[in-house]
């Protein structure tokens, strides 16, 4: 069984197609990346992806479960870093991994886990305070930490270096390299090609709502790789 699987996906807000029958297959234990220009559809896949947006039409299966008829039990497979917001801004970052493990019910471990991620973002001394009081990158570091937290069969992680730290950007791709080696899909969409290249296995390229190519991530690293790229977008 797959660990993404999406079929004829469509999204359209009015007159405006986002994403123009898309279809995919992404298998578990693997990272892709998601990268195109703004308005490329990455951040909008990613939304259908973790059930917060419904599709126009199309399916789509997490580890086997339909997201439009069981979107409920489909979140409980995915963690899911949005491209902006996803924080309580009065609340701390431990009250939010303090809900996130009542909600999903963990196990009492999870605080052991919290505590090591919190340590590689940088984040141990910030965690009692009020997320609002946190600057962009720490805010980006926290979304990524509480996706990770349950260790979820699917990681999504929208723009997920945007504004982050050389320190938060290798903690972020050492959890990518753990969750896949643990088992999990991960999806990691970014408009920064040398860190997708350098994150994830695989490489999407999305222009207009649709895959331009599919491909070893690899094939697009350097200046050749760069080339070929804008080539894709063009």
């Amino acid at each position: 069984m797959n660990g993404i699987e999406v079929s004829d996906l469509t999204i359209s807000f009015g007159r405006t197609i986002a994403l123009n029958h898309l279809s995919l297959t992404i298998k578990k234990g693997s990272s892709v990346a998601l990268i195109g220009r703004n308005g490329a559809g990455k951040s909008t896949t990613l939304r259908v992806l973790s059930g917060v947006l419904p599709p126009t039409s199309g399916e789509i299966f997490l580890n086997g479960i339909n997201v439009v008829k069981d979107p409920t039990a489909a979140r409980f497979e995915v963690g899911y870093c949005p491209d902006v917001g996803g924080l309580i801004p009065r609340a701390s970052l431990w009250e939010h991994l303090e809900l996130s493990a009542t909600i999903r019910g963990l196990d009492p471990s999870w605080r052991n886990r919290a505590k090591d991620l919190l340590h590689s973002f940088d984040l141990t001394g910030a965690a009692d305070r009020i997320t609002a009081e946190y600057s962009h990158g720490m805010s980006r570091r926290s979304a990524v930490v509480l996706a990770a937290l349950h260790e979820p069969a699917v990681l999504l992680l929208d723009e997920p270096f945007d504004g982050v730290d050389p320190l938060g950007v290798d903690a972020t791709m050492s959890v990518i390299q753990e969750m896949e080696a643990a088992g999990s899909t991960v999806v990691v969409s970014t408009h920064l090609l040398p860190l997708a290249v350098a994150a994830c296995s695989r490489a999407l390229v999305l222009a207009r709502g649709q895959i331009t190519s599919d491909g070893p991530a690899a094939d697009l690293a350097g200046l050749d790789g760069e080339q070929v790229y804008r080539t894709l977008l063009s």
